[in-house]
């Protein structure tokens, strides 16, 4: 059963999670269009219309359980990424995380494990969620890091699960956390945003 629940401003130390909107097009636009965003993702966003389809069906899987967010750097109010939540399920309380993004002049920085630890804080403190899930494309190993250095366990691959754009066929490969474990994953998180 999902639920429409709006989607919350969630405000980080360096980081500030902000419901997305149409009017994050023209700061989106900007860093949007690096290949290397979409090179694992089952849609590819290579223009501005492109990117208006991609805010757009972003916004109508609200009404599907999703609350989509861009990632927003506190210290100067720019848009770095975007990220949300699929499937919301309060009669499970289930949730994933995923078409997360984030400028590749950002990766392996703290910007993405506090952005996770926003998400994750809302999703087992505020909602009481269960379990929170995650996956990737097979090929996409720096992705499957950062899952499990956030404290995520793997749960499996499902097979041919999504067509690429290219035709391809992506396997998902799946990871959680359940509400047992996120004590020791959000303090693994706090210290590392903190270094």
């Amino acid at each position: 059963m999902t639920s429409v629940v709006e989607a919350p401003t969630l405000q980080g130390r360096r980081v500030r999670l902000e419901p997305l909107a149409q009017d994050h097009l023209d700061r989106l636009e900007q860093i949007a269009f690096d290949e290397r965003i979409w090179r694992y993702m089952t849609v590819r966003v290579t223009n501005r219309d492109e990117l208006r389809a991609w805010i757009d069906s972003a916004l109508a899987a609200h009404t599907h359980g999703q609350l989509p967010w861009v990632t927003v750097l506190v210290e100067d109010n720019r848009i770095v990424g975007s990220t949300r939540f699929i499937d919301l399920d309060l009669h499970h309380y289930t949730v994933e995380i995923g078409h997360t993004w984030l400028s590749p002049a950002l990766h392996q920085t703290s910007i993405n494990p506090e952005a996770k630890l926003l998400q994750l804080r809302y999703a087992f403190e505020d909602l009481g969620l269960n379990r929170v899930a995650f996956k990737t494309h097979h090929a996409n190993l720096q992705s499957q890091a950062a899952i499990r250095k956030l404290g995520a366990v793997y749960e499996g691959t499902f097979r041919n699960h999504y067509l690429m754009p290219d035709g391809s066929q992506r396997h998902s490969v799946w990871f959680s956390i359940t509400k047992e474990e996120w004590p020791e994953v959000r303090d693994g998180l706090e210290r590392r945003i903190s270094e």
